[in-house]
């Protein structure tokens, strides 16, 4: 069975994007699904001089070795003043310490959702173009605006919207 390795770059308890990936999950059929919960990787703030005095934190290796285990990602990013939330890009550059293909060469499922009506269209534009240096391949982009009427109940309501999304996660479990 494939495992998909899904990330939310948030670390908000209530993160949107958190509820979205969940959404995504129960359209896929046949894979194991491992959620990577950035709260649980308390990292300090990258700096190479933290780096040359302590070395890189146990927390990094353990994320990476799951980032190796994994056949493809399903990554949905907070949009924090039209960049990645703080938390996602400090994991990235200490990820990258180790190994520049954070995502190994492997699909992508990238996705942004946000309480406006753009989606969170300026990072998933910015992830879109700088994950494939990082190792992505066969990304797939979605975004969901107006999150808060777009998705009730644990599912997207809007049908164009939803339509949308299990297209493109179809698109994305053909290339597993």
């Amino acid at each position: 069975m494939k495992k998909v390795v899904t990330i939310a770059g948030s670390n908000s308890q209530n993160s949107i994007n958190k509820m979205l990936i969940e959404y995504v999950a129960t359209l896929l059929e046949d894979v194991e699904i491992l959620t990577i919960d950035l709260n649980d990787y308390v990292l300090p703030i990258y700096g190479v001089d933290y780096e040359a005095e302590n070395g890189i934190p146990t927390g990094v290796k353990r994320l990476d070795e799951i980032l190796n285990s994994a056949d493809a990602f399903i990554i949905s990013l907070a949009e924090h003043n039209g960049s990645y939330a703080a938390v996602f890009k400090n994991t990235l550059d200490w990820l990258s310490r180790l190994n520049m293909k954070i995502w190994k060469e492997k699909p992508m499922l990238l996705m942004a959702a946000s309480p406006g009506g753009r989606g969170g269209a300026t990072v998933l534009q910015s992830a879109k173009e700088y994950f494939p240096f990082l190792g992505a391949k066969k990304i797939e982009t979605y975004s969901l605006p107006s999150f808060y009427d777009s998705f009730k109940e644990g599912e997207i309501i809007e049908e164009n919207l939803r339509k949308e999304l299990k297209d493109k996660t179809a698109t994305f479990s053909k290339g597993l």
